[in-house]
């Protein structure tokens, strides 16, 4: 049954008006045409290397018996409420939607804002056991004596759970420090058997790094073109078990994650604005993903932020910053955003009403609107920390570090830069590509990229102008098969591989057809098409060149007179429209799109290529009229 669209689902809930299409109602059978107006498809039965490709618009409908007009409804009571509720926001905010852009400050009052954050580390083992750090398997099948912590059991640190967390703190520009130690963190909850957590408080292995946000990163106006946030150290810690709410007041424990690697990174209280507080937790899980320190984002539960909020108010400079609250475990960079405006807000009529801040842990739901107090907290002597008696310092050699930083994979700020400048994306674009699917998308994007450009050796095709097309595609027409625009023919979502494969549209398929595209051996339509069979699989062991031969596709474009003749034809009768590119002080683009619209149809749009029409249009009203 096809998903339903919001708007569908709207008009039926609010107004009571049942769609025609889906599964509202009883579907026609509907005919399938060919792909283009002047294609037959050769109907070859011997022919194996390719499978016909059906066209995927709907053919219209045969007349049928109308559908008699539903009944009046009663006024509905829900949409009432609705409207009454849009009215009343409307008043409160005089008559305007508050943005967020319009939240990002207060007046009089300055926000500070410090984050931990805590990324689980792309290892195969434990922090300080040899058991395998698996969470699809049974619950509790990956427990040793230390992870529960039984008496007698010792603490054995597994050498290669450090790399991983160097390549973190080397992407994060830190201090690699040659020699620090594990604390323990004392508190008492049903997820940490010890009793306490191992991190390092005290001696970290990395301090003194940073981070740089580009207003291109998306970080809020008030921060001008960059900001530079101080990250103060990082350091190794274990994981807690995982806990699994049931019916009731039950609770089930996996200790699976007991043990399992973090390294938490603790930035310097100095953002100041929501936005950019979001768009740095953003950054540092594409950063970790790029150095391919972190096993997964914040979407599967391998990345948590704390926030730290205060607020002050301005004014006076040597105004000490206010009493700070921690918000826990944020699930998703929307909630970083959203939970330090409500937070904000919240202290700051607080005080405006003569009240004080106290220091404790609050919690965030996604939804929500206001955080919610969760414990007090007095600060670091709540948790006893002291030196872990059973565990040796950490020696970190340095010709380990300088291998790590020489083999250290291309920063995403480096890589955008190379693919704007060098390949002619738009900023834009090439954030999308390098973000999308765990980085694994940009790779299938070189891939494309490395075939197509096989193709057109010594044939003096501008690179940039074929790499522009293949980020357009790779980004927007993959994207829009797993979206509402595919109607049925949907799917929930591509599947990339690391080394730059999709499982649903392989590379080399995408190349050839982009291929024919640029050549102009074929329409924009039918590659659109044709991408849509290969999602589908429908062209069997062939390849898209052979498909293309079966259907008989190739663009046939039409001659120069007859492009002439067309745009001759489309001017007839437009004199209002052609007095509009007379002593013009800015041409009439729009106007001209108007007479190529009228051009194309006028004649058959699968032998014209646009920007053939829109050029002999310009030039037959710029032979009309002088400027």
């Amino acid at each position: 049954m096809p998903g339903q669209t919001v708007t569908d689902l709207s008009r039926y809930l609010l107004a009571g008006r049942l769609s025609p299409h889906g599964c509202l109602i009883a579907r026609r059978p509907v005919a399938r045409r060919i792909l283009a107006r002047s294609c037959t498809i050769i109907a070859t039965s011997t022919a194996t290397t390719a499978h016909r490709v059906r066209h995927l618009h709907d053919a219209p409908q045969a007349a049928a018996t109308p559908t008699p007009p539903l009944a009046p409804q009663p006024p509905n009571f829900r949409k009432k409420l609705k409207d009454e509720a849009r009215l009343a926001k409307k008043k409160q905010w005089g008559g305007k939607k508050k943005l967020k852009s319009d939240n990002q400050t207060v007046d009089g009052w300055e926000l500070t804002v410090g984050i931990e954050i805590h990324a689980q580390l792309n290892t195969a083992r434990k922090l300080f056991s040899s058991a395998a750090t698996s969470f699809n398997d049974n619950p509790n099948s990956h427990v040793t004596l230390f992870d529960v912590a039984m008496p007698g059991s010792q603490p054995s640190f597994q050498k290669e759970t450090l790399i991983p967390a160097l390549r973190a703190a080397l992407a994060l520009h830190c201090a690699i420090q040659n020699r620090s130690r594990f604390d323990r963190k004392h508190y008492f909850w049903w997820d940490q058997p010890a009793g306490y957590q191992i991190t390092q408080y005290y001696q970290p292995f990395a301090k003194n790094g940073h981070i740089t946000l580009l207003a291109r990163d998306g970080i809020a106006a008030e921060d001008g073109e960059s900001v530079t946030v101080r990250i103060k150290q990082v350091q190794l810690e274990q994981d807690t078990a995982k806990t699994l709410a049931q019916v009731g007041n039950t609770q089930w424990l996996d200790f699976n994650r007991v043990g399992v690697p973090l390294v938490e990174i603790i930035t310097e209280p100095e953002m100041h604005y929501p936005r950019t507080a979001a768009v740095f937790v953003r950054k540092i899980q594409l950063l970790l993903n790029t150095v391919d320190a972190c096993v997964s984002g914040m979407e599967a539960g391998g990345l948590r932020a704390d926030v730290n909020v205060s607020v002050r108010r301005t004014g006076d400079p040597n105004t000490p910053l206010g009493t700070r609250t921690e918000i826990k475990n944020l699930s998703t960079v929307k909630s970083v955003e959203d939970s330090i405006i409500a937070e904000r807000d919240r202290q700051i009529r607080e005080l405006e009403a003569g009240g004080v801040i106290a220091s404790e842990t609050r919690g965030w739901a996604v939804g929500s609107t206001e955080t919610r107090r969760l414990r007090g907290k007095e600060g670091e002597v709540d948790y006893r920390y002291m030196p872990d008696p059973d565990i040796e310092p950490l020696i970190i050699g340095n010709d380990l570090v300088q291998h790590l930083q020489e083999s250290l994979a291309v920063l995403p700020d480096k890589e955008l830069d190379s693919m704007v400048a060098d390949y002619g994306l738009t900023a834009k674009d090439a954030l999308s590509l390098i973000t999308l699917d765990n980085g694994a998308r940009v790779q299938y994007f070189y891939r494309v990229l490395d075939i197509i450009g096989e193709s057109f050796q010594n044939s003096g095709a501008e690179f940039k102008n074929y790499a522009t097309l293949v980020g357009n595609w790779v980004i927007h027409e993959l994207g829009r098969l797993t979206t509402y625009k595919a109607g049925p023919l949907a799917s929930a979502e591509l599947t990339f591989s690391q080394e730059g494969e999709c499982a649903q549209v392989p590379a080399s398929h995408l190349a050839q057809l982009l291929y024919h595209l640029y050549q102009k051996q074929i329409t924009g339509k039918v590659a659109k098409e044709l991408l849509v069979a290969i999602h589908l699989g429908e062209m069997g062991d062939g390849d898209v060149t052979s498909a293309i031969d079966i259907n008989n596709l190739w663009f046939r474009e039409l001659s120069k007179d007859e492009y002439v003749a067309m745009a001759e034809e489309a001017m007839q009768g437009e004199d209002k429209v052609l007095q509009e590119f007379i002593r013009y002080d800015k041409f009439p683009q729009g106007k001209l799109m108007f007479l190529v619209g009228k051009m194309m149809r006028l004649g058959p749009t699968e032998r014209i290529d646009p920007s053939t029409a829109e050029s002999v249009m310009r030039a037959k009203v710029d032979g009309l009229y002088a400027k």
